[in-house]
């Protein structure tokens, strides 16, 4: 499943079942989904399999997200990533302030619709495509 056109997915989450169900819904695209249930385990991952598009959660009991988005972008290996941020409802006011600071490519409110999870993923891989 590994070949050169599969693309590679990293959910970076700490609850397994968020994890599951994004898996669940991508999987069913033909994308290879990985998962990480911690900052730190998210990138180690990042740095081995250097996936195509990480599906990033801010709120993590290690490592929060912000802190893996800036060590992803501090690094000359994994900084081209693109990152979508998935966070709670409660924190949109983060999403105004991470989307314009940080240059996130994307972001997700967690209740979100499979829907919701597919086109912003198709939409940051489409523009990721362009030269």
């Amino acid at each position: 499943m590994n070949d050169q056109n599969t693309i590679r997915i990293l959910c970076i989450e700490d609850e397994p079942e968020m994890i599951d169900l994004m898996k669940l819904i991508l999987s069913r695209r033909g994308y290879d989904i990985h998962g990480a249930t911690s900052g730190k385990e998210g990138l180690r991952k990042v740095r081995e399999i250097i996936p195509n598009l990480v599906l990033l959660d801010l709120m993590m009991p290690d490592l929060g997200g912000w802190e893996v988005y800036q060590q992803m972008k501090a690094e000359e290996q994994t900084r081209h990533i693109p990152v979508i941020v998935v966070t709670a409802k409660a924190q949109s006011i983060d999403k105004v302030l991470g989307l314009h600071i940080a240059k996130v490519d994307d972001y997700i409110a967690k209740p979100f619709s499979p829907k919701d999870l597919i086109d912003s993923v198709e939409k940051v891989l489409q523009r990721d495509k362009r030269p």
